[in-house]
């Protein structure tokens, strides 16, 4: 009964809609109609004034032309007398030339209820004054005859006519509204509604089982073939209802299997998981669950291209599927670049080891894929039913975190889960927490290590190092710190904290007369930000920095995630006149060719080759390489971690420019590095001046 009521109500509301537009546009063309006519009828009116005025003055011009030409008091009387018979005159009056009256008689206008409106239309008095000629001396007027004509009689006629007419107009405009709404509702919205109601009565489960009646009548006009349209698309949705049952069905079959790859998917790989640990519990047996991760693959879509990242993930699934036999082995694909591994009734961990060994030379041979030839790396985590975990979830998750943790070490292939591994996941997240307070708890601060000029002997700049003295544990190692603060995204607002610290200093620094160059790391987060030029000129331009005195260091693997995205920025950077130096060079994957893509002016060699310079000859040679590249390049070299004097003098004999490290001074703080700098200059002036005075 609601949703009849419900019906009804939309039924209603459509039909007063329907009148109230009817009526409307009925009355409006009514009142247009009425309007037209009116304004017709006062031009007429108007006309038929004009023409009685001159009927009137032609009537008595001879014998006001007579009286006017013999002076004849008692004609022009009986003419004034004789305009006044008509009630529209209110003034008539016959003057000689000079404009003395020969006679005139005056009445005051009738004031009739509708001169207001008359008034307005036509004006109240028309006026006409005629000279009187003769017609043997056309040329000499004889005297005037002027009238006064009242339009209020004929204008009150005009309006009582209009009145009537917009009323008749409006009266047959509603009459003809209220007509065609019936029609209207009789024809079209009393069907509507009953076909509505049918509609009501579908079963939305089986919609062909009660089909629309057709409304009598209207069998063969536009309600007959949408009634018959309704029912055969009801017909039409139980078909597709069916098929849709059935196509849900194989959707759901499909949604268990990795359409790139074949395998399983994550939710029917934890269905076959739970299976495989019900029957290892029955079973007593152990088994192994390996998460696979393969290394950089972020790297090579980007510079290969999706179909070759497609490539390699279906060739890695199709080699792991032919060497690891489905009676021993679950294999299935979580997503993205990550396969997962179940062995069943190992012996021990050692031969978890061997199928780890195993998945690794698998995957790490060649893949042909176009015109590239890659070699791919992977990295495993492994757990252990029923050591490390007794549940499906559980276990993958101890997989899937070894892996991961695993990838962070970087050192190693492979992985296995340890009990202590939630107690580091939970350090780390509690490290993370801390260092999103560490800027507000002003737990951080800037130390700065001088960086020399090998020629020159002088320190020309510095670089700014952040230090983190944690409130409980103290002093933590940036190494430790600053790659969590990568991951975890709050490196973008602790470099920034940096870089405004640094060019506060380097400003203070100006102010008192030491112009030295400002080195700050420039993470690869920060870089991939939107807004990290703007936000870099910003800084300098609020601490009045000249570009030129700013050095931003980047390490080689900041721009190897998004190439393109990365040179783009850079560039900005160095046209408005900031340096740019690639960081720790020759740890990473740098080439030449990103080397000439990108605007680079200085390469720093990173301290573990400068460590066993003149000791190891492999380092050596690394060291000597970079110092060669960077001169052919047009590069300036910096050495990082100088500690001896032999050092510094081979650095300087081979042509490094630059140089920093504990030889010349650990990082210092601001007031013990202004000192340092008076100090050491001070010094080579000493020495320069007790060389000359000894040779």
């Amino acid at each position: 009964m609601t949703g009849m009521q419900k019906a009804f109500n939309v039924e209603s509301r459509l039909g007063l809609r329907i009148l109230r537009w009817v009526l409307a546009v009925a009355l409006l063309s009514g009142l247009a109609v009425s309007t037209v006519q009116v304004i017709l009828d006062a031009q007429r009116v108007s006309s038929e004034l004009k023409l009685q005025a001159k009927q009137t003055i032609s009537l008595v011009y001879d014998a006001a032309t007579q009286a006017a030409f013999s002076i004849d008091e008692t004609l022009a009387q009986q003419v004034v007398q004789g305009l006044f018979a008509l009630e529209a005159i209110n003034l008539a009056r016959i003057s000689h030339p000079d404009g003395k009256e020969l006679s005139s008689l005056k009445r005051r206008p009738d004031q009739l209820y509708s001169r207001r409106i008359t008034d307005l239309i036509f004006g109240d008095v028309w006026v006409y004054r005629e000279p009187l000629n003769r017609a043997d001396n056309p040329g000499k007027p004889y005297g005037y005859l002027e009238i006064h004509l009242d339009t209020a009689y004929d204008a009150h006629t005009w309006l009582t006519r209009g009145l009537v007419t917009f009323a008749s107009g409006i009266a047959i405009a509603f009459i003809l509204g209220l007509t065609l709404f019936i029609l209207f509702n009789w024809l079209l919205t009393s069907p509507l509604l009953r076909i509505v109601y049918s509609v009501k009565k579908v079963d939305p489960d089986h919609p062909d089982g009660r089909l629309l009646s057709i409304p009598k009548g209207h069998e063969a006009n536009e309600l007959g073939l949408w009634v018959n349209a309704t029912n055969n698309l009801l017909v039409a949705i139980a078909d597709n209802q069916q098929k849709h049952l059935e196509a849900e069905a194989r959707v759901n079959q499909l949604a268990r299997i990795d359409v790139l790859t074949g395998l399983p998917s994550r939710d029917a790989f934890m269905e076959e998981l739970q299976h495989d640990i019900e029957r290892s519990k029955v079973e007593r047996t152990t088994l192994s669950l390996t998460v696979c991760g393969i290394n950089d693959f972020k790297s090579v879509n980007e510079q290969c291209g999706f179909r070759t990242g497609d490539l390699i993930l279906k060739t890695v699934a199709g080699r792991l599927r032919a060497n690891l036999p489905s009676d021993r082995f679950g294999l299935a694909r979580l997503g993205s670049d990550q396969f997962v591994i179940v062995e069943k009734k190992i012996r021990d961990s050692f031969q978890a080891a061997e199928t780890a060994e195993k998945i690794l030379a698998i995957i790490g041979l060649p893949i042909e894929a176009g015109s590239h030839r890659i070699s791919m790396a992977s990295t495993l985590g492994i757990a252990l039913f029923p050591n490390d975990a007794r549940e499906a979830d559980r276990l993958l998750q101890s997989g899937e975190q070894t892996m991961a943790l695993a990838k962070q070490i970087g050192d190693k292939r492979f992985q296995f889960f340890v009990a202590s591994i939630d107690q580091e996941i939970r350090d780390r997240k509690q490290m993370e927490k801390d260092l999103t307070r560490a800027i507000e708890n002003q737990e951080f601060h800037l130390v700065y290590q001088p960086q020399i000029n090998l020629e020159t002997k002088r320190v020309i700049g510095a670089e700014a190092l952040l230090r983190w003295e944690h409130p409980e544990h103290g002093f933590v190692p940036p190494d430790k710190f600053i790659p969590i603060a990568e991951t975890s995204g709050s490196i973008v607002e602790i470099g920034k904290w940096v870089l405004e610290q640094a060019c506060r200093q380097a400003a203070h620094w100006a102010s008192t007369g030491s112009h030295l160059r400002i080195a700050v790391n420039l993470s690869a987060v920060q870089l991939r930000q939107n807004t990290i030029v703007d936000d870099i000129l910003d800084t300098l331009n609020t601490y009045r920095i000249p570009p030129g005195r700013l050095e931003l260091e980047i390490t080689e693997t900041s721009f190897m995630t998004n190439m393109t995205d990365a040179v783009a920025k850079l560039h900005k950077l160095h046209r408005a006149g900031i340096s740019i130096a690639v960081d720790d060079f020759g740890t990473g994957y740098s080439s030449l060719t990103y080397l000439k893509k990108m605007p680079v002016q200085h390469l720093k060699i990173d301290k573990q080759f400068i460590q066993d310079l003149l000791i190891n000859e492999e380092d050596t040679r690394i060291a000597n390489t970079i110092i060669d590249l960077g001169r052919s390049l047009n590069l300036t070299v910096i050495a990082e971690g100088v500690e001896t004097a032999e050092q510094e003098h081979y650095l300087t004999q081979r042509g490094c420019k630059l140089a920093q490290g504990y030889f010349f001074s650990r990082p210092l703080l601001p007031r013990d590095f202004k000192e340092f700098v008076q100090t050491y200059h001070a010094n080579i002036v000493e020495n320069k001046a007790q060389t000359h005075f000894e040779g």
